[in-house]
């Protein structure tokens, strides 16, 4: 008895295709995520960049506060008040870039939620925000180290060059523009190497499970021959949102301007004209965090999407996409994560099929006549000798072949036997219980007892309707 698999439907279509990525399907596809989940990405987005924008404004109000309230207690214009000046300005600006270092960690979390609803959109897998975070809370604590390890190293590395352009500065200072020049110069392409190279670290911490220093070391690896389409990536999209954030922008500066000159001609606002000048740069700080978490998603987008093409590219990452789709489709249940399977193998992909130019078709037999170059001569050119002689070890020529020479080939010598007649064609025989046909009579020779055809019947090439009289055949249209 045969089972027959039973009918399942085709397989659902995610945001990629389960196949290596091109550099224009990377790029075109990072906004996909957006578009397909934009309640819970870009809405989560939002909260978590507004929240970090005012715990940062109070952050530094406060700290402000504390700095400068401080002159109240000395006499304007003395030495102490300048000094005490010069340290709260200090003070506030130093908390307020390390604070937005700080503040820039949480921006981490995004990024986790955005990986691993990327890894779930891939394989047409939609999930809800509560279901997102159960996925990254067990990881969370080693996104927040990685991000904080990177900025202890990023403000190790500033306070190291600092301190040695201060110390030569205090020597020569042309030397220390000079050498200023060339840091920030050189720290550019350098930020950008590092950040390319450690971009997959957060994806292998999400969907891998790794640590910290193992996530370091997978996209190190996993980046490999993959550098230059994910920096042109990045670069693009960042680009890309640098310019729509400015266009968006300057209207609103022109218009916050336009209200302070129309409101304030002579230079006092006022109540009113302070309440519109607070209200354009709400308006202007809401617009400039909308961008930026959509900023922030699409290249979290395009991190992700690195890293399945670099998996799939070094570790067969799709075909175990591909099986968990099918199987899941199929019904299966309890299938574990496809994220995690490979983790680390040699995977070579195999070349496509195809043969040589020279080469003989594909299946021949070993020594199968072939001919030592495809490209015949010119157009009525005599072959060359030996040009169509069978390989060494290949078919035996036919019987009684005809000797090959210069100008095509000789007759056949005087007294060689005939080639082998070749075998009548055998008919079929009839099918059983019906009467063998009788044998055909062979016309009698003309004039010897030939008899005239019947004057009415139908011409062998004629046609008549069935009902009709067999002389009245249709002639209109004879057949052949």
């Amino acid at each position: 008895m045969t089972a027959y698999p039973a009918w399942t439907p085709a397989s659902r279509p995610g945001i990629i295709p389960l196949h290596p990525l091109t550099f224009g399907t990377i790029l075109g596809r990072s906004f996909a995520a957006l578009r397909q989940n934009p309640r819970v990405l870009l809405g989560f987005a939002l909260c978590v960049q507004t929240g970090a924008y005012l715990l940062l404004l109070v952050a530094i109000g406060a700290i402000a506060f504390a700095s400068f309230s401080r002159l109240d207690t000395v006499r304007p214009g003395t030495d102490e008040y300048d000094a005490i000046a010069a340290g709260s300005t200090a003070i506030t600006i130093v908390a307020g870039v390390v604070l937005s270092l700080a503040v820039g960690v949480l921006s981490v979390i995004v990024q986790g939620i955005v990986v691993s609803e990327v890894a779930h959109a891939a394989v047409a897998e939609k999930l809800t925000l509560g279901a997102l975070w159960r996925r990254v809370r067990p990881v969370v604590w080693r996104l927040i180290g990685y991000t904080l390890l990177l900025l202890l190293v990023t403000i190790a590395a500033i306070a190291v060059v600092g301190g040695v352009l201060f110390a030569i500065g205090t020597a020569s200072p042309p030397a220390a523009a000079a050498l200023i020049v060339l840091v920030v110069l050189g720290a550019i392409p350098l930020g950008l190497w590092l950040s390319t190279k450690l971009l997959l670290a957060p994806a292998a911490i999400i969907l891998e499970k790794a640590s910290v220093f193992g996530a370091i070391a997978r996209s190190w690896t996993l980046i490999r021959g993959r550098f230059w389409p994910a920096l042109g990536v990045i670069v693009l999209i960042s680009l890309v949102f640098g310019v729509v954030g400015q266009i968006v922008g300057i209207p609103f500066t022109v218009i916050a301007a336009g209200l302070g000159t129309v409101i304030a001609p002579t230079g006092d606002p006022g109540p009113t004209g302070i309440v519109a000048i607070i209200v354009t740069g709400l308006l202007t700080q809401a617009v400039t965090l909308l961008i930026q978490s959509m900023a922030l998603i699409v290249q979290a987008t395009a991190a992700a999407l690195i890293y399945i093409d670099c998996r799939m590219r070094r570790e067969g990452l799709d075909l175990d996409l591909l099986t968990y789709v099918e199987r899941r489709d199929a019904g299966a249940t309890g299938l574990p994560d496809p994220y995690t399977q490979g983790i680390g193998r040699s995977f070579v992909r195999p070349a496509p099929v195809g043969v040589p130019y020279g080469a003989p078709a594909y299946g021949a037999p070993a020594g199968y006549p072939h001919f030592p170059q495809n490209t015949p001569g010119a157009y009525g050119t005599p072959p060359a000798p030996g040009a169509y002689a069978p390989a060494p070890g290949g078919y035996p020529p036919p019987p009684n072949a005809y000797p090959q020479t210069q100008g095509g080939y000789a007759p056949a010598p005087s007294g060689s036997p005939p080639p082998p007649a070749m075998p009548p064609y055998a008919a079929y025989p009839p099918p059983p219980g019906t009467a063998p046909a009788p044998p055909a009579q062979p016309a009698p020779p003309e004039g010897a007892g030939a008899t005239a055809p019947h004057p009415d019947a139908p011409h062998p090439t004629q046609w008549a309707a069935p009902g009709r009289p067999a002389g009245d055949a249709d002639r209109e249209h004879p057949w052949p």
